[in-house]
C-alpha cells in the first residue's frame, strides 16, 4: 500500500467516525469536527490521483465502500446503481440484507455469486461476497421516501422496516458490529444489484436503512424518488 492509499484509507475512517458523532450528538462543535473531516477527505483522495497518475503507482482500493451512520436515528449511506424502471406498479420491489464475507480489488469472475462496484476515476472495481443464508432477503419495506439528508443536503432514499423484520435488523446488525472489516458490512441489495455495503459500529434498532451515494455519485433527486416508489408498498 503507498502513502496516498494509506492517507485515504485513514482520512475514510475518521470521517466515518466523524459524521457517525455528529449524527449522535447535534451541536456546533460536531458539524464544525464533520467540515475538518469532509476536507481532509478531499486532500487524502487528491493525493491518491496525483500519486496514481504521475507514478503509474497502482491504486489499492478501499475495503470499506461506503460509510454509514449508525445511530439508531441516522440513516446509513450506500453505493448509488441505477435503477430499472419499475414493471410491476401493484407490487413492491423486494430489498434483500446480507452479510459481507470478502471484499476483494477487481470484477467478480462470472458464476461465482458476487457483487461487482464498478470501477471510478479515483477507485478500483471491487468484488464482494456476502453470506445469503445468515442474511435477510426478499424483504418488502414497509414504507419509503426520498428526502434531502439533514446532514449534508444530499439527497436519499430512506427506507423503514416492518416491526418484525426491525428486530431481524437489530440481531443482524448486532452480529456484524464486533467483526472486522469488510465482514463488519452489509450488503443492499435491490433487483440483484448492490447498492450499498454500509459499516455497522453498534446494532441499529431504528429499523431503518437509506441509499445516498458512493464515489462522490450523489443520488440525485429523481432516482431517489423513483427508488421510493418502488419499494414503497402504499405507492
Amino acid at each position: 500500500m503507498n502513502d496516498s492509499t494509506g492517507d485515504l484509507l485513514h482520512e475514510t475512517l475518521l470521517h466515518d467516525t466523524l459524521h457517525t458523532h455528529v449524527r449522535e450528538h447535534d451541536g456546533d462543535a460536531g458539524a464544525h469536527l464533520v467540515g475538518l473531516a469532509d476536507g481532509a477527505l478531499r486532500v487524502a483522495r487528491r493525493r491518491q490521483r496525483l500519486a496514481r497518475t504521475g507514478a503509474g503507482i497502482a491504486l489499492a482500493a478501499a475495503v470499506a465502500t461506503a460509510w454509514v451512520a449508525v445511530a439508531d436515528d441516522g440513516p446509513p449511506r450506500a453505493h448509488v446503481v441505477q435503477p430499472a424502471h419499475r414493471s410491476d406498479a401493484a407490487k413492491a420491489t423486494t430489498v434483500s440484507l446480507l452479510p459481507v464475507t470478502s471484499a476483494t480489488e477487481g470484477r467478480c469472475t462470472h458464476g461465482d455469486g458476487g457483487y461487482t462496484v464498478n470501477a471510478t476515476a479515483t477507485q478500483q472495481a471491487m468484488c464482494f461476497h456476502t453470506d445469503s443464508a445468515t442474511g435477510m432477503r426478499d424483504v418488502r419495506v414497509a414504507s419509503a421516501k426520498a428526502e434531502k439528508s439533514t446532514v449534508d443536503g444530499r439527497w436519499q432514499m430512506e427506507a423503514t422496516l416492518s416491526p418484525a423484520d426491525r428486530t431481524r435488523f437489530a440481531t443482524l446488525t448486532a452480529s456484524l458490529a464486533s467483526a472486522p472489516p469488510p465482514r463488519n458490512e452489509f450488503a443492499i441489495v435491490i433487483d440483484g444489484k448492490l447498492w450499498g455495503t454500509p459499516a455497522v459500529a453498534k446494532s441499529i434498532t431504528g429499523g431503518r436503512f437509506a441509499v445516498v451515494g458512493l464515489y462522490g455519485e450523489d443520488l440525485t433527486r429523481a432516482t431517489a424518488h423513483d427508488l421510493a416508489k418502488r419499494l414503497d408498498p402504499s405507492r
